[in-house]
């Protein structure tokens, strides 16, 4: 034989070890997710906004906590930590949704995912689920330095289980909150692989219906007033709050329509989760 036509072995060999599937796969994509959201892995320029962020909220709580000591009664609730931290928040959101879904619709990685054991939904509902949960350590973050605070400058341990009951509240409300917002940020991310577009988009959803919604409750009489704060997401979770949790709420007048409130937050939720999943099945692969 000629040495042209020599078969050199470069030592590929076939994979015999354990496959792990779809299971494995849909776990990874939300662990590596979530530490993207925080910039865990990457350079210090990524980690530096939401580090910042949370810091800021965590010292926002502690002040909270501080100047609470001075009085018979906390000036903020659990509940009303959440609500009052919500705009911050969905800023956060506004800025993660995109890195985790424009990120990899703009750099066509998609067909990449999608040619391997993970499903469309594995790695939408992944995402999803990622975006939750840093949603929620960033409302759990400055709650439990709230509890902390609140459970060291109590008098007896019955005390530390009272404020141990106080924040079970807020934490289910924290969690409302970060399936709502994921919900609405997440699939508005997912339209666009430039990330740019897709935090103004998310941020005029938020911040651009704030304004009417609190115009209309301000100005209309009756009903309309109550019904108003469905216009604006945030609006639309602290009048959920106000109705579990009985909060007394300045911002969100509910009336008799808590219901409403909590039917809508619900519908937004699913509709979001249904739009993603949709949007993941119409993506080319």
């Amino acid at each position: 034989m000629s040495e042209a036509g020599v078969i050199h072995d470069i030592g590929y060999q076939r994979y015999e070890g354990p496959r792990l599937g779809r299971r494995y796969s849909m776990w990874s994509i939300y662990v590596h997710s979530v530490r993207s959201a925080f910039g865990i892995g990457r350079t210090a320029k990524a980690k530096l906004l939401p580090v910042a962020m949370f810091t800021l909220a965590c010292l926002a709580s502690l002040i909270i906590v501080v100047v609470s000591s001075q009085f018979p009664e906390p000036i903020l609730s659990y509940v009303g930590l959440v609500s009052t931290f919500s705009y911050g928040i969905t800023a956060f959101a506004a800025i993660t949704a995109p890195e985790l879904a424009s990120r990899d619709l703009r750099n066509s990685l998609l067909p990449l995912y999608f040619s391997r054991p993970p499903h469309r939904t594995d790695y939408a509902l992944a995402k999803f689920g990622a975006l939750i949960s840093s949603v929620f350590i960033m409302y759990a973050g400055p709650l439990l330095i709230m509890f902390i605070g609140m459970a060291f400058s109590s008098g007896s341990i019955g005390d530390v289980f009272g404020e141990l009951g106080d924040l079970m509240p807020g934490l289910a409300s924290g969690l409302i909150h970060s399936v709502v917002v994921a919900a609405i940020a997440l699939p508005l991310a997912s339209l666009t692989g430039r990330r740019v577009f897709a935090t103004g988009l998310i941020i005029a959803v938020f911040l651009l219906s704030a304004p009417i919604s609190g115009a209309l409750q301000s100005f209309s009489r009756g009903d309309a007033a109550y019904l108003a704060g469905l216009l604006n997401p945030v609006n639309l979770l602290n009048g959920v709050d106000e109705w579990l949790f009985g909060t007394v709420n300045e911002i969100t007048l509910i009336g008799r329509f808590g219901p409403i409130y909590g039917v809508a937050a619900l519908l937004l939720a699913v509709l979001g989760t249904a739009l993603l999943m949709w949007r993941y099945k119409k993506v080319k692969s």
